[in-house]
């Protein structure tokens, strides 16, 4: 749905994207991130066809946005950071100003309206003035708004900027539910958020791609070969460090700590599901397991790695 081949762009002196590619799928949600000033917003407004690229192609269903940016925008819902709301407007009012703009026939653009009411929940707030609502409902007009025309793509720049974990968890769940039928790029600094919405994640710094994969991928390359934590009780650590050593599982077995008859170890493992076969090797020897667990690495670790070690290198 969404092409983009060796993008670049910038603004006198400054690299804002250098030889940016990549796909997003019909229907896919990608994440797409990166720290402040890494070109995030850049590449959002160029696929929008707000502004044109220095060098490289966008394609939006096939459609070049340098040559047939009409057709593109009409296939692209796009809620900038700052939604472009009008607070003297009622919510109705501007829904349907937005869809005459959008060139929306009058019998669809009421059907339209109530629908993005519905789907977006405004419906206690559908007569009230913008400006009195608050920062969560002017989200809502702000995606109601995206949406009223039934893009095929949405462009969403951080839509849960500044508003309170309740706020954000209706935000996301909207999103989630859009998801399922429109092809969707978010760009967000709450990385959970990525992790509960997003199919694919982007990570973007210095205006350069750095990582590309599922959020699972990402951790998953992060890591490395897993780390285990076993803690026994009731044995001796002189006893359970030759068992696991001679057992093969772990290609680094570490005494952490021995205390009070528990002892506790970490394993580097290379073998496949480590955890169901120290268990077996647990009934086996007879130890009592106090603690078995995977060391995970989140999305937000992966992030800081990522992008703080590029700029040190750069």
């Amino acid at each position: 749905m969404i092409e983009v081949v060796s993008l670049s762009k910038r603004f006198g002196a400054t690299v804002a994207l250098e030889d940016v590619s990549f796909q997003v799928a019909a229907g896919e949600v990608l994440g797409f991130l990166g720290p402040n000033g890494a070109g995030k917003t850049t590449a959002m407004r160029i696929i929008t066809c707000y502004i044109p690229q220095d060098g490289g192609a966008v394609r939006v269903g096939g459609l070049d946005t340098a040559e047939r940016s009409v057709e593109v925008r009409r296939k692209i819902g796009y809620l900038p950071e700052s939604a472009p709301l009008y607070h003297d407007m009622g919510v109705r009012e501007y829904l349907g100003f937005v869809g005459r703009v959008r060139r929306i026939e009058p019998p669809l653009l009421g059907q339209r309206l109530e629908e993005m009411i519905e789907i977006c929940g405004l419906k206690r707030m559908q007569h009230r003035l913008i400006g009195t609502l608050s920062k969560g409902y002017r989200q809502r007009v702000g995606l109601a708004q995206t949406l009223i025309h039934d893009p095929e793509v949405l462009i969403l720049d951080e839509p849960t900027s500044g508003l309170d974990p309740n706020q954000i968890a209706e935000i996301r769940d909207l999103i989630k539910r859009i998801g399922r039928e429109k092809t969707i790029i978010l760009s967000t600094h709450i990385l959970p958020e990525v992790e509960a919405t997003c199919s694919r994640v982007i990570i973007i710094n210095e205006g350069r791609i750095v990582a590309s994969g599922t959020p699972r991928e990402l951790t998953s390359r992060s890591q490395g070969a897993p780390r285990v934590y076993l803690t026994v009780e009731g044995a001796a650590a002189a006893d359970v460090e030759p068992a696991l050593r001679e057992s093969g599982l772990g290609q680094e077995v570490r005494l952490i700590e021995a205390l009070d008859g528990r002892a506790r170890f970490a394993l580097g493992c290379e073998a496949a599901d480590p955890e169901a076969q120290l268990f077996r090797l647990a009934v086996r020897q007879g130890w009592t397991l106090t603690e078995l667990k995977r060391e995970t690495v989140s999305l937000e670790q992966v992030f800081t790695r990522l992008t703080t070690r590029e700029t040190a290198e750069s």
